[in-house]
């Protein structure tokens, strides 16, 4: 007996699953996310392995233009400063907390009061190791640079003898050191050695940087005084003056920082509020 053909009206023909395509349902973990359809021209086989990941794109470099005007800043800002340090010795009305004592030691041993800048700035890098402080370029040039650039202006200079031409070179030595300091600083290539004994005492005591550099410099000033050293109204002035001086100079020749997108970053990685002779 032949039965005719199911009805298409029959319950169980709603159950049956319609025939599709594999793609249609497959889906695809790509990356962590899902796809719904993969591409069309997908071929089928085993997955291939997981694509590997994009080489990370190199740390934005330095422009050399950037860099070239930051050593040009690091060694003219030095040389200034052993001009404006000289310029101080000219006037003979008194000098810089550090000066002071360098002339002492000048009048002591006999040796130019430039060799004893470097002198000195060699033996306070030594006090650097205990306390760990890491030297940059600026540090180590400003170990030499300084103190040559200092005999090299006073070999230039005429002894200057009238208070009438004296006082202006107090004045223009106080100004240069400050045009000076702001140069050197804003090229961010570490601090003077003299500023690094500040910050590293500060690290280690737990003092603020603003004590640790007053008694620096009231020890190095009173024992250049009992040395020989000049103390004067130009101390007085030079102490009052150097710091709005360096802040301004510093915003002056700020250069921009790489990293932050053409912003200006004043004295990157300088200790704050230290304005000290490097």
């Amino acid at each position: 007996m032949i039965s005719s053909p199911p009805s298409p009206n029959w319950p169980w023909k709603r159950f049956l699953l319609k025939p599709q395509s594999v793609t249609s349902q497959a889906t695809v973990t790509t990356r962590g996310h899902i796809l719904s359809t993969p591409p069309p021209d997908r071929p089928s086989g085993p997955p291939s392995s997981p694509p590997s990941s994009p080489p990370s794109s190199p740390q934005p470099s330095l422009p050399p233009g950037r860099l070239t005007r930051r050593l040009l800043q690091l060694y003219v800002g030095l040389a200034l400063y052993g001009a404006s340090s000289a310029l101080l010795v000219e006037a003979g009305l008194g000098l810089e907390p550090w000066g002071v004592l360098h002339q002492g030691l000048a009048e002591l041993t006999g040796l130019t009061i430039g060799v004893v800048s470097i002198i000195v700035g060699a033996v306070v890098l030594l006090l650097w190791i205990p306390m760990r402080q890491r030297p940059g370029l600026g540090t180590v040039s400003n170990v030499f640079v300084v103190g040559i650039a200092m005999d090299g202006t006073l070999a230039l200079v005429p002894d200057a003898h009238a208070l009438g031409i004296r006082i202006p070179l107090l004045v223009a030595g106080i100004l240069l050191n400050g045009v000076a300091t702001g140069l050197y600083i804003a090229a961010r290539f570490g601090p003077g050695p003299r500023d690094g004994l500040m910050t590293g005492l500060h690290q280690r005591t737990g003092r603020s940087i603003r004590l640790m550099r007053t008694a620096i410099e009231v020890a190095v000033v009173a024992t250049g005084f009992v040395l020989g050293g000049t103390v004067g109204v130009g101390t007085v002035l030079y102490a009052l003056a150097i710091g709005p001086l360096a802040q301004l100079f510093l915003r002056v020749f700020a250069v921009p920082s790489a990293s932050s997108g053409g912003s200006t970053v004043v004295a990157a990685g300088q200790p704050e509020q230290a304005i000290l002779r490097g």
